[in-house]
């Protein structure tokens, strides 16, 4: 079994090269501190990102959404029935398609941040956030010292330390997006929005109708406005403002767009397919 486990490493160290290359030319690894770079550079160009959502936990989903053209694709670990130990294969299959792999993690504990992020995920959002002190626990939970206290070690975020130092930089600075979900968060968004390091704010109308007491009722007059203000505020202070496009509606999209919103999650897997699932026939009936 030893000669058979050797000979296999060996045939595999003669298909590779020192940057992980099929000879043929295949890039078999996804450079995600380029990635985040590049959307970081378009937000500041004043374009948009968009990107999408995943629930379901399984690599052929993430394969398909990883083909489909987004910027970058969150994979939900607060909603989702989704493990930690099932991140690395999601994250490959994303990062297959160029694709960048972010976490919506399910709390913004030391813990929650450094396993998404050590698992590949090239950067956060965080979900529930209501004032600027709280993002800051994250966002040093998040980062790599000297920036923040994320502890330091090899993991499949650098290839187990074969690509530690390339990893460094991007150890320091994730992608980091807070989800504003809660009134309360929207009357102390002005602090939130000065917490160093933070590139988009992300509203998740579901929760945050939820907590004015208007589920779902986005043409309330009171949501219309709350939704208003937060994109001022973001404007004011250069930070771009982004919201979930829950139902897959290139219209309602396009809206968004043109509101000014920049940095979009369109739908999600599960959305996705039952929305086209349905037998037609049966809807005839």
């Amino acid at each position: 079994m030893h000669s058979v486990l050797v000979t296999f490493a060996q045939s595999i160290r003669h298909c590779l090269d020192g940057s992980g290359v099929i000879e043929d030319g295949f890039d078999t690894t996804m450079n995600r501190f380029d990635k985040i770079i590049e959307i970081r550079q378009s937000l500041a160009e004043g374009q948009t990102s968009i990107g999408s959502w995943m629930q379901i936990p399984h690599a052929s989903v993430a394969e398909v959404m990883g083909q489909a053209g987004y910027d970058w694709v969150a994979v939900d670990l607060e909603h989702g029935a989704i493990s930690t130990h099932l991140l690395p294969d999601l994250f490959r299959a994303l990062e297959l398609g160029g694709t960048l792999p972010l976490a919506r993690i399910a709390l913004g504990n030391p813990t929650d941040c450094k396993q998404a992020l050590d698992a590949g995920a090239g950067g956060v959002i965080v979900p529930m956030v209501e004032n600027a002190a709280q993002l800051l626990q994250v966002r040093n939970a998040c980062c790599w010292p000297p920036v923040g206290s994320r502890g330091v070690g090899f993991s499949r975020a650098n290839l187990f330390g074969k690509y530690f130092e390339r990893y460094v930089e991007e150890a320091k600075a994730p992608l980091f997006v807070a989800m504003i979900e809660n009134i309360h968060a929207v009357k102390g968004l002005e602090e939130i929005l000065r917490v160093e390091g933070l590139d988009a704010i992300l509203i998740g109308p579901y929760d945050l109708s939820a907590s004015m007491g208007l589920t779902a009722r986005f043409d309330a007059p009171e949501f219309v406005s709350a939704m208003e203000h937060i994109h001022t505020l973001c404007m004011r202070y250069n930070i771009p403002c982004g919201v979930h496009v829950v139902m897959p509606d290139a219209k309602a999209l396009e809206q968004r767009i043109s509101e000014g919103y920049r940095f979009i999650a369109y739908s999600m897997d599960a959305i996705f397919l039952h929305s086209c699932a349905e037998n037609p026939c049966s809807i005839v009936k």
